[in-house]
């Protein structure tokens, strides 16, 4: 019996075996999207418990928890961080073939030392070994950064946001890892909330442009690139229900938007010809500036209605929508590159079955511009498991090239979610080390060992031009 987690992990052959520890294991990590606070990082927060730095703001757990029946309360309530570690240990105990159990215990490994497994018998256990390390000064949000060998991390932040932090993080030379914003303009598009308006006050006062017209709010959002890129900005992304193929006179989008500011709701045909404008032109001046554009899709969020007027977004409640846009994707895309202002894009779909679909549209708009200028991003969201990041990275291979893909993203809020890295390394060393071992390619580990090395760390590092630190 192969032993529980143990130094071969998901490596079923020798070839796998090499790729990984020769090669993989020792690359660094760009995180170039994620979640995390960069308060957290300026301020090199320090984490009381294993709650703190583990259950607070991760969706994915609570969603498990709430499937076993624990009441709320030990989720997102007011129990002690003990009551919900221990709501989080029954938990997953049962979660065998979720991913959540191989990044728990991974975590465990990596940053506590810990080689046993959690369950409802070991949690104290676990608990006192947690945060008796997490009390440790080496602990700190900054240091678990540099400890999992961070050179790069991405958040993502709103048009309006001061970037007061990032500022703070990069003129701090005891810090020496790059925390750059990603530029996430949803609240500018979604004209359709409710607090649209409000936001459009925000935007205005901070860009300086009084916003009474849709040719005001681009002229507003250019400050705001600009100020974004000024600080160091290299990408944008987008969170869509669906991509939208919708194209409109200008002077009927401005009429859509002169109705909004007048108090009403544009019907959803008018939406989505005000929001395939707005992408467009976000995609153009993602060109001009040289930013990479990423595309997260296929979502549908916050359906539990009573919840989420409770406790608010992002807290679970989010599935996979099943809308085929793969023509209007590969539309919106043409009309980007008709006038030759389509930026290095990265597209996610969170429906699985949408994989070749997108491995097809971006074999459509490749060119000499940039090696692998159109990504078929990593498995995301509820794609982000074994299976998952096999079906993508083995699409990606049928279709296209996997040797340019730029590999994994934690798209995480914890400190801890960098051992996900390793467990996707894993998983496509396996890959490549099966197809060696079936015939399929010849064992060159010269160039196999820097292919793994490029999907790990250098590809991300030149198709996002960062500079190596």
């Amino acid at each position: 019996m192969t032993p529980f987690m143990g130094k071969d992990f998901l490596l079923s052959n020798d070839t796998a075996k090499t790729l990984y520890h020769d090669y993989a294991a020792k690359m660094p990590i760009i995180d170039y999207h994620c979640h995390i606070s960069p308060q957290e990082i300026a301020e090199d927060r320090k984490f009381e418990t294993i709650t703190q730095v583990w259950l607070g703001g991760d969706h994915y757990k609570w969603r498990q928890m709430r499937s076993n029946g624990i009441e709320e309360k030990y989720i997102t309530g007011n129990a002690s961080d003990y009551e919900k570690f221990l709501a989080w240990a029954e938990t997953l105990q049962k979660a065998i073939g979720n991913p959540l159990y191989h990044w728990s215990h991974l975590e465990l490994q990596r940053y506590f030392g810990y080689e046993g497994t959690l369950s409802p018998e070991t949690a104290e256990e676990v608990w006192n070994i947690c945060n008796k390390k997490l009390a440790e000064a080496d602990f700190s949000a900054r240091n678990l950064i540099k400890k999992s060998n961070v050179t790069a991390i991405c958040t993502t932040d709103d048009p309006v946001d001061s970037l007061a932090w990032h500022k703070m993080i990069a003129e701090d030379p005891a810090f020496d890892v790059q925390v750059l914003p990603a530029w996430r303009p949803d609240k500018a598009m979604n004209l359709e909330k409710p607090d649209y308006l409000d936001y459009l006050t925000k935007l205005s006062a901070v860009s300086g442009v009084k916003i009474e017209s849709f040719t005001d709010l681009k002229e507003a959002l250019r400050v705001r690139l600009a100020f974004f890129a000024s600080m160091g900005c290299k990408i944008s992304d987008h969170g869509l229900e669906y991509v939208m193929y919708a194209p409109a006179s200008e002077e009927e989008v401005a009429a859509i938007f002169d109705k909004r500011l007048s108090g009403e709701i544009p019907s959803l045909a008018e939406q989505n010809k005000f929001k395939y404008a707005f992408l467009v032109f976000m995609g153009r001046e993602y060109h001009r500036l040289d930013w990479a554009m990423q595309l997260h899709y296929g979502v549908r969020r916050d359906n539990n209605t009573r919840i989420f007027k409770a406790i608010g977004p992002d807290t679970g409640f989010d599935c996979i929508n099943s809308v085929n846009c793969s023509a209007e994707l590969a539309a919106f895309l043409d009309a980007l590159a008709q006038t030759e202002e389509l930026p290095r894009t990265v597209l996610y779909s969170i429906n699985p079955i949408d994989n070749a679909a997108i491995d097809t549209i971006i074999g459509c708009f490749q060119d000499s511009s940039a090696v692998g200028k159109l990504q078929h991003g990593s498995a995301w969201w509820f794609n982000d498991n074994k299976a998952g990041m096999v079906e993508q990275m083995t699409s990606l291979a049928n279709l296209g090239l996997l040797a340019n893909f730029i590999g994994m993203l934690t798209d995480s809020r914890s400190f801890l979610s960098y051992t996900r890295h390793e467990y996707f390394r894993r998983i496509l060393c396996n890959l490549i080390g099966t197809w060696v071992e079936n015939g399929e390619y010849p064992a060159d580990m010269e160039f196999l060992g820097k292919m793994v090395q490029d999907i790990s760390y250098n590809n991300t590092l030149h198709y996002f031009k960062f500079t190596n630190n």
